[in-house]
């Protein structure tokens, strides 16, 4: 049987009241009977209001069972069906021309089209592999399957293959030039990017095999970088909205070989992971609410393994 808390009118699941007391108010400046207090507050003033709300919707369905009862087995007539419930409050008239501005709504909602990844978040594994899963190496999935092929000695082989390496980097350039192409040459041609400063902002610049210097054709896509001291590690690109982070590493075996030093390139494939309680998952009772809390919380410390 359950063990409860009581905090003000709030009876707590004893093992939800601990996790937030022992593992999330902890370093957060909130006090976890502070939390509860307030949240017994916020149903004292909501509660009625929300036991208003489930009374009429109880009340409509028990008036939408009833209309179906009598009609059982009978064909149902849509306009018969549309003014039942209109009159009931269930429908209301269709209004007039309206605009919505909503503020304050994230760009992934607003704004950005494209992939989202939903997991359930009682799942450690589920959630740790959706939320790895946004970013991933090019050159490892390259290498790995048939869109390079084999053909001339580049199979695949139990020891690192150099010339299928090599079509692997090829290929990365190549999609380089089609998603951040360069105002001039291909990535193919860059032996050096270096980062300067007009007018009070980094630009990004690269080096081409014949001597030329250039930019990215435009140059919204260059998103940001990693330096260590004054050697560049990583370019962050940005296109239709996901990311490309280019790899430096001359000291690595791949980098070594790279005429830019580029060691790899990894890949952004959602523009969000929906780490999901209520849809994909049914997170009811308080022993589903504390593995869920718990997960959330050990991604949030990257504390969850």
């Amino acid at each position: 049987m359950s063990e409860y808390v009581e905090v003000g009118n709030l009876r707590i699941n004893k093992a939800l009241y601990e996790l937030v007391k022992d593992e999330i108010a902890p370093g957060t400046g909130v006090d976890a009977n502070a939390f509860w207090s307030s949240l017994d507050e916020i149903v004292r003033v909501l509660g009625p209001e929300n036991t208003a709300l489930l009374e009429k919707r109880d009340a409509l369905q028990t008036q939408l069972d009833d209309w179906h009862r009598a009609r059982k087995g009978q064909v149902i007539d849509a306009a018969e069906y549309r003014k039942f419930l209109l009159d009931i409050g269930y429908m209301l008239p269709e209004g007039g021309a309206f605009e919505a501005n909503p503020a304050n709504v994230d760009p992934e909602i607003t704004s950005m089209a494209g992939p989202q990844l939903v997991v359930p978040v009682d799942n450690a594994r589920y959630a740790l592999n959706a939320a790895n899963a946004r970013w991933g190496s090019l050159y490892d999935a390259l290498y790995g399957s048939d869109a390079v092929g084999d053909a001339d000695g580049a199979e695949r082989q139990v020891e690192f293959n150099p010339l299928r390496g090599a079509k692997v980097v090829e290929f990365a350039a190549a999609f380089l030039d089609s998603t951040a192409a360069l105002a001039e040459g291909s990535h193919a041609d860059v032996t050096e990017f270096q980062l300067t400063e007009v007018d009070g902002r980094r630009v990004l610049r690269a080096t081409l095999a014949d001597g030329r210097h250039t930019g990215l054709a435009d140059s919204a896509k260059f998103a940001g970088f990693n330096t260590s001291g004054d050697e560049l590690k990583t370019l962050l690109l940005r296109n239709n909205g996901l990311h490309i982070e280019i790899h430096f590493d001359r000291d690595k075996p791949i980098g070594r070989t790279h005429p830019a030093g580029i060691n790899d390139v990894w890949l952004e494939s959602a523009i969000t992971t929906i780490q999901d309680c209520e849809d994909s998952v049914a997170a009811v009772d308080a022993e589903d609410k504390v593995r869920v809390y718990r997960n959330w919380l050990g991604i949030m410390k990257g504390t969850l393994e």
